[in-house]
């Protein structure tokens, strides 16, 4: 029994994730896209495609195929009877244009989304970021300001925020700088005892 509760305990656990939902929501609507670009691909694209094949004297991506071996026909041995393509071996071109177009129009749409997404997201931060914190509305609040009007309140947001920006801390020294400053405390150093040795020497003298 205890086996099973922390089976579903587990399993709770492993479907609440966020990451688990984003990707089952990512792979509804990824299907969902891809039927889309797909429908968009089949019947409207490449009709025009091969409308356009057409009337430059092909038959359009359809007929863009290259038989290997011998053709197997309906009926066998009868040219007429056109070529069974279940049975015949061959590489069809057109199915392969059709593929790629699928892929450069999913790839295309998907940037033109995530590039609006980002932007949105990116002005939605920008907004939300201007208006005061809950500190920073108690702060404005005892110095008076119109909490109502949308530009005075971000313009004092924006000039609390500068006058309670921390000092930038000064930068760190150098290992060259380091180096010179320890050259020149030993050169005092030894400065300092020659100094001391020269007076007890004086002073044996005396």
């Amino acid at each position: 029994m205890k086996g099973i509760k922390k089976f579903f305990a587990d399993f709770k656990k492993f479907i609440s994730r966020g990451n688990v939902i984003d990707m089952a929501v990512g792979v509804i609507i990824g299907g969902a896209f891809s039927a889309i670009v797909t429908s968009l691909t089949n019947k409207i694209i490449m009709p025009l495609i091969n409308l356009l094949l057409s009337l430059a004297g092909g038959d359009g991506l359809e007929s863009a195929r290259t038989i290997l071996g011998q053709p197997v026909y309906n009926t066998p041995g009868v040219i007429e009877s056109g070529i069974n393509w279940a049975s015949t071996i061959y590489i069809d071109w057109g199915a392969f244009i059709t593929a790629i177009i699928d892929f450069l129009l999913i790839a295309l749409v998907l940037f033109i989304i995530l590039k609006v997404m980002m932007s949105a997201q990116g002005f939605w931060k920008k907004s939300v970021g201007e208006y005061p914190t809950k500190e920073e509305r108690k702060v404005l609040r005892a110095e008076g300001v119109d909490m109502k009007d949308k530009k005075v309140l971000i313009a004092a947001t924006a000039e609390l925020r500068e006058k309670n920006k921390p000092i930038p801390a000064p930068p760190k020294p150098t290992q060259e700088e380091l180096l010179s400053e320890i050259l020149v405390e030993l050169k005092k150093q030894n400065a300092e005892s020659e100094v001391v040795v020269e007076t007890k020497k004086s002073k044996k003298t005396k």
